[in-house]
């Protein structure tokens, strides 16, 4: 053990210091995330950054779509025992106010993408419900999350253009995430290879954003359709003194692309409580692939947790109006859409999708099957 800057606060929950947590589960993860956009289809940009304890390692990277091209610059190095300590290698995340405003920082370098930002939160951060799944006897997920749209302010370069970034358009969601889920290199499957191919994950997170209020909605289910978490709520700003309002259970109908499973539409309808159905219409404009380097899907030279040295910082590209290209990445989509609802409002945001394996409601009865 050793003593960090955390540990003059009082705030422990174990006995302790702060670089050691509660498990000693390799998959412990603590992990911010963000995503902005100009309420356009010009760009869309993806960062995270996030500690592995048990792992030794922190890591961070971006992701930007902009023009033809999927921008990533990723940096890993040697966690120590300052958890106070955010800076990875360019990457810097500075807490300004707990729960409301955050500094994200790139600085320049020899790809061309450099940012420094402020998020400023609109709602609320709202806490999701506990993901607990295990697969026979042991945990696979134990995390919690809170998530929070908000609006952002600075200055952003990248493929040769600069940004001057301000709170009347530039806008998106950020999330904390912390416990204990898949990180780092895959471990042996023990048991776990006498799982039938039929097995099938079908994710979608999907916060979006109006003028006064936040929709939240958030479902997963098996590969037969058989949900087993959901979140369907409205978050009104701060200043209006409005409750949170449930809109009830999410039904989806969504359409793919041609010979993949990329989004080329969403309807989501709520059983509301007042016994008027409302749905909201998900038009995609520009795509995020997280699969490309960010380390979300472990690959074989970088995954979220993977030790890479004291330090190490790339950069990378791919040609997204490549269809091959994009067939290859298209897995985890941050899928920035325009939210057209039933009842007139227009809002933007983004729309989360992960359909791997067998998902029978859309007629993906094996692991290779795609749309029509």
């Amino acid at each position: 053990m050793a003593l960090g800057p955390l540990d003059d606060l009082l705030a422990h929950q174990t006995p302790e210091t702060f670089d050691h947590v509660f498990t000693s589960d390799r998959n412990f993860y603590d992990r911010y995330y963000f995503n902005m956009h100009a309420c356009s289809d010009e760009l869309f940009l993806v960062t995270g950054m996030g500690q592995y304890p048990n792992l030794g390692v922190t890591d961070a990277f971006v992701s930007i779509s902009h023009g033809d091209t999927l921008y990533v610059v990723r940096a890993s190095r040697e966690l120590g025992s300052n958890r106070l300590d955010t800076r990875v290698g360019p990457f810097a995340i500075e807490v300004l106010e707990g729960l409301q405003s955050l500094r994200l920082r790139l600085d320049e370098n020899e790809w061309g993408v450099s940012f420094d930002l402020s998020f400023d939160g609109v709602v609320p951060a709202i806490e999701e419900p506990r993901q607990t799944t295990r697969q026979f006897t042991r945990i696979t997920m134990d995390s919690t999350r809170f998530a929070q749209v908000g609006c952002y302010s600075g200055q952003l370069t990248v493929g040769g253009q600069t940004y001057d970034v301000s709170p009347e358009s530039w806008k998106g969601v950020r999330d904390h995430s912390w416990g204990i889920r898949p990180v780092g290199e895959p471990v042996p499957p023990g048991i776990g290879v006498t799982l039938e191919r039929s097995h099938g994950f079908f994710h979608n997170w999907i916060p979006m954003q109006f003028d006064d209020y936040m929709l939240k909605v958030f479902f997963e289910e098996d590969a037969l359709g058989h949900r087993f978490i959901e979140e369907s709520k409205k978050i009104y700003n701060r200043g209006l003194d409005k409750a949170d309002e449930l809109m009830g259970t999410p039904r989806h109908q969504f359409t793919y692309k041609s010979g993949t499973r990329e989004l080329e539409k969403a309807v989501i309808r709520f059983a509301h409580p007042s016994g008027q159905e409302i749905s909201v219409t998900n038009t995609p404009l520009r795509t995020v692939y997280l699969a490309a380097g960010s380390g979300y899907l472990p690959a074989g030279d970088w995954a979220h947790g993977m030790y890479q040295g004291k330090l190490k910082v790339e950069g990378l590209s791919w040609d997204i109006s490549d269809p091959s290209v994009r067939k290859q990445i298209s897995i985890l989509n941050e899928t920035l859409c325009r939210f057209e609802l039933s009842t007139g409002e227009v809002g933007y945001g983004m729309h989360e999708n992960l359909c791997i394996g067998v998902y029978k409601p859309y007629g993906f009865d094996t692991p290779e099957s795609v749309a029509p």
